[in-house]
């Protein structure tokens, strides 16, 4: 699961001419879900969205969530964040998860959230539609969350094999290619 938080002193959500979502000072939640997500994705990203310090408090910076701050969250879902550019120039949405479980994800998510603060306090788009965000993004501060690191921690051996099986085709590749332009030292 990946997101993209931004620190705002407003945001909103509009759907043709229907504002759907709207916040006062908080945080914007761009929200990609990818095929393999599961509960404990949407956990840690959802602890990660309320327990970042990326506030001030007092004086000081970077110490109140927005949790600790009682501010507003805006989520909105955006399966592009799992678009990939790497082979030509149409991006691929494959790793994206499909639309119809992705909505229930989502929802469970924003519920989530709800628990773990204030459902009142919880703003979003409209799952599925076209969108317009507008936001005014403070400091500027944006930071990408992402529920996996830089493989997937699989909790079944069939999908650790599939993994493996990616890399070592990624690393023999890469070695094809270190074999025509051998690396400066």
């Amino acid at each position: 699961m990946r997101a993209v938080l931004q620190r705002v002193t407003r945001a909103s959500v509009t759907v043709g001419d229907r504002v759907v979502g709207s916040i006062g000072p908080g945080i914007c939640v761009l929200v990609g879900i990818s095929q393999d997500d599961t509960k404990d994705d949407m956990e840690y990203i959802a602890r990660k969205v309320l327990g970042l310090r990326v506030f001030n408090k007092d004086l000081d910076m970077w110490k109140a969530s927005v949790q600790d701050a009682q501010l507003e969250v805006l989520c909105v879902s955006q399966f592009t964040l799992y678009g990939k550019t790497t082979k030509g120039m149409k991006p691929d949405f494959h790793s994206a998860m499909k639309s119809d479980t992705s909505r229930q994800f989502f929802d469970d998510f924003v519920a989530l959230l709800g628990r773990l603060y204030c459902a009142e306090k919880i703003q979003t788009g409209e799952f599925g539609a076209m969108m317009q965000v507008a936001l005014v993004n403070d400091g500027p501060v944006t930071l990408q969350l992402d529920s996996r690191k830089f493989s997937y921690d699989a909790k079944d051996p069939e999908q650790a094999a599939k993994d493996a099986a990616k890399l070592a085709a990624k690393e023999q590749r890469r070695s094809k290619f270190d074999k025509v332009i051998p690396p400066s030292a």
